[in-house]
């Protein structure tokens, strides 16, 4: 993937291999997702009405897919927002480092996938908005 890609939130069509039996889609570290892929997590049994709480990453890029359901991830790259709704499992999101989002407006039964190219670290995260509104002026300072 060119450098370009990694620096917007942007879909990503993932492979599908059509079968009366049901269908398959797969992904690959560095070939569908644009980094090598250090841990995996899902967040599923969303009550109604909830939503999972904005925050961004200082290096942790992700990629997103709805494997079951919908919901709607909203992102932020300190410009303005951008909400892209998942609702396919061949179709991921591609979060970069230094993008605020959250999740909200899950179906019934709903489950997210995240792959993420490092593992977890709480030092990583930018919980309050503004703080990541102050880093994000410092980053674009340095282009």
């Amino acid at each position: 993937m060119e450098s370009k890609d990694r620096q917007v939130p942007h879909l990503i069509e993932l492979p599908k291999i059509n079968d009366p039996r049901g269908n398959l889609t797969f992904i690959e570290s560095g070939q569908h997702v644009p980094f090598e892929v250090k841990r995996n997590y899902w967040i599923y049994d969303v009550p109604s009405g909830m939503w999972r709480d904005g925050h961004a990453f200082k290096t942790q890029e992700e990629f997103i897919v709805a494997l079951s359901g919908s919901f709607d991830v909203v992102v932020n790259d300190g410009n303005g927002e951008q909400v892209f709704h998942l609702s396919r499992p061949q179709i991921g999101l591609y979060v970069p480092k230094m993008t605020w989002r959250h999740i909200d407006n899950f179906s019934t039964n709903s489950v997210a996938l995240v792959l993420a190219n490092t593992a977890y670290d709480a030092a990583d995260y930018i919980e309050v908005f503004d703080e990541y509104m102050t880093l994000k002026k410092q980053d674009n300072g340095k282009d």
